[in-house]
């Protein structure tokens, strides 16, 4: 156990949270999403849902700022103007976590390459279809920054 940081994230999330480069980014992914024949780096984090493991992640990740968008999600049957229950927990976590970052979401050709692309893929055993989130990282600045 850590001080300060949520006991959800294990040794092995934390250490590719915290080798991840600006602008790499880490899915989450739902209990049926192909995780291993997908993953360049898997993170299995079975027995807990999306919504935990975001919120724990949102806590201690900088998201990026540089780009348009760094926060991307799933949508219900693919398709980017529908949105299911757990999409808009989703959201509604991420705005109360990162107030100042959209949720893009996305459709499945658009979703799916990039979560194969992503620098590590974290295997939930969430059971909402379409449960995946997709975190770009950012940069920690200095101190004198601030």
């Amino acid at each position: 156990m850590l001080i300060g940081i949520p006991s959800i994230l294990g040794p092995d999330l934390l250490r590719s949270l915290r080798a991840m480069g600006h602008g790499d980014e880490i899915a989450l992914v739902d209990g049926n999403y192909p995780a291993e024949s997908h993953a360049q780096r898997l993170l299995r984090a079975d027995g807990h849902g999306i919504l935990a493991l975001l919120d724990a992640i949102l806590q201690v990740l900088p998201l990026d700022t540089t780009s348009p968008a760094a926060i991307f999600r799933a949508a219900e049957g693919n398709d980017p103007a529908r949105q299911g229950r757990i999409h808009a927990e989703i959201d509604t976590l991420c705005h109360s976590r990162q107030p100042g970052f959209a949720v893009l979401p996305l459709s499945g050709e658009a979703l799916y390459p990039r979560i194969r692309a992503a620098h590590s893929i974290v295997a939930t055993s969430e059971p909402a279809l379409f449960a995946n989130v997709i975190l770009r990282k950012g940069v920690v600045p200095p101190p004198e920054a601030h």
